[in-house]
């Protein structure tokens, strides 16, 4: 039913923007050159982008000597492949962008349980319930806004308000992101699907700029080409940083609101693996305080304890959240992916 989903709105195919650069990479952009990873490599279907990935993965190798093999492309791409290969998958890891995708693929039996000394380094809201996968990082969803084009009284105190007829042409979205298709199923989670059909109706109505992903409505927004999007939070804070100064800020929503769903990436290791030690031990990498500490530079949320707060923002505990089980994210993939596709927008 997943796969069936995913290929009928269109999402099963959509990959991450791949014409973003080095210096600003966009999760789940696919790689170049086609996968054939060697028969001893454990090998990692990741729909984080290789630029945030790279590094940690060849410290695992410089650590223990196991030679890791990395396919890139969209969380959604990964997800229905891995439906599709069924056992005989080459993957061995599953690391995802967003909570619902990977908990899509727990739903069908394709993840093995993980140890409990695993699981017990995060917080248990940002991990499966049943143990499948494992939170990584976290982030939350934002508006990022042009602070020249866009003044403090225009703010939206909610994500409905975008619906709102003084938004038409000036929000840009990426509806085939994992990250949004998340933020849609955390609404009707607490909505339900009629109020969040209305949403999706009204923000089409509204004549949305449509991009691939979060990093390009985000250089939209700091070029001064579009007045908002809704994006990630890191992606703001990663241009800052390299460029000094952006005439732009982001805009949490309030506890509650669905535009605010702060979530996790996660990862899993997959029931027909046979290098389940190496992928266990891989995952506990992920949450090591090397590998945490990398995501942190990233203006990502670490999640293991005492790993810190990115630079100028408030503590994990203190942000503001959808209050719902990350879990049950992927119980309302499939109807956020039609009412996507319904309205108009993959």
């Amino acid at each position: 039913m997943l796969a069936t989903a995913l290929l009928a709105s269109g999402c099963g195919n959509a990959s991450n923007d791949t014409s973003t650069t080095a210096a600003a990479p966009e999760d789940g952009a696919a790689t170049t050159t086609a996968f054939a990873p060697d028969p001893e490599a454990l090998v990692v279907y990741s729909g984080r982008n290789e630029n945030f990935v790279e590094p940690v993965v060849d410290a695992f190798t410089a650590a223990t000597g196991i030679e890791v093999a990395v396919r890139y492309a969209g969380t959604s791409e990964l997800a229905t492949a891995i439906l599709e290969e069924a056992d005989n998958s080459p993957a061995d890891v599953f690391w995802a962008q967003d909570p619902a995708f990977i908990g899509g693929l727990a739903n069908e039996g394709v993840l093995t349980t993980l140890p409990d000394d695993v699981l017990s380094l995060v917080p248990e809201r940002f991990s499966d319930g049943d143990g499948h996968w494992v939170g990584v990082t976290a982030r939350s969803r934002v508006m990022v806004y042009n602070t020249d084009l866009v003044s403090e009284d225009e703010l939206p105190g909610t994500v409905f308000d975008l619906t709102e007829p003084e938004w038409r042409g000036r929000i840009g979205i990426a509806p085939t992101n994992g990250s949004f298709v998340a933020f849609v199923t955390g609404m009707i989670l607490v909505q339900g699907e009629d109020a969040t059909r209305a949403w999706m109706e009204g923000i089409a109505t509204n004549d949305p700029e449509i991009f691939d992903g979060n990093g390009p409505i985000v250089d939209a927004v700091v070029a001064g080409d579009l007045d908002a999007g809704l994006v990630n939070h890191y992606y703001l804070l990663q241009r800052i940083a390299e460029l000094g100064e952006a005439p732009a800020e982001n805009l949490f929503f309030p506890t509650g609101d669905p535009g605010g769903l702060v979530m996790a990436t996660g990862a899993g290791v997959l029931e027909s693996s046979d290098m389940r030690d190496a992928a266990e031990r891989f995952i506990a990498f992920l949450l090591s305080a090397e590998s945490q500490a990398h995501f942190l530079t990233l203006f990502e949320y670490p999640l293991i304890e005492g790993a810190g707060t990115p630079e100028g923002q408030v503590p994990l505990t203190e942000l503001p959240t959808l209050d719902i089980d990350l879990t049950d994210t992927a119980d309302t993939l499939e109807p956020a992916l039609t009412l996507i596709a319904e309205a108009g927008l993959s």
